[in-house]
């Protein structure tokens, strides 16, 4: 196909970081959490691999993650890259005893509706590279809802106010 909209709109192969910090207290032994996401260009190998081995830091690198636009979240698009900090959104899980990253969103929308279910979601900055692609997105398929007109009193009620 020649038609430059849906490759612009294509999924990219990005990486995400998830960061083990080991804790000294009685509640909790260790802290996970998303530390960043970067392109994925070079997709060296599919499997997850530890990029730093510290005695109370870990980090660990999940490649070949896909990061695609939805339609029904061009609004959430939007409000992402208009904000101060443009983010990634990681849903991500414990299994085997390590934070895996389950899902991405550039939404707001979406980010959001995920942490208030109560799943665990950290926002990472968003790769610069990625701007112009959301922002293209943004332009062809997100229209703002129309401001709705001001509701006046009608005739009937003589311009007072109803008391409900």
């Amino acid at each position: 196909m020649g038609d430059t909209t849906t490759i612009s709109h294509c999924p990219y192969s990005v990486a995400v970081i998830m960061e083990r910090v080991r804790l000294n207290n009685r509640w909790a032994t260790e802290k996970w959490e998303a530390k960043g996401v970067v392109l994925d260009a070079q997709q060296q190998g599919r499997h997850e691999r530890v990029i730093v081995d510290e005695e109370n830091l870990t980090q660990v690198l999940f490649p070949s993650l896909k990061l695609k636009l939805e339609r029904a979240e061009a609004e959430g698009y939007y409000l992402n890259i208009t904000s101060p900090y443009p983010k990634v959104f990681v849903l991500w899980r414990i299994r085997d005893e390590v934070a895996r990253p389950e899902l991405l969103t550039v939404s707001y929308n979406e980010g959001t509706r995920w942490a208030d279910s109560g799943e665990n979601v950290d926002g990472v900055a968003l790769p610069a590279e990625l701007i112009p692609w959301m922002a293209g997105y943004v332009a062809e398929h997100y229209q703002p809802e129309p401001a709705k007109k001001p509701r006046y009193a009608s005739s009937k009620d003589k311009g007072v106010a109803s008391r409900r």
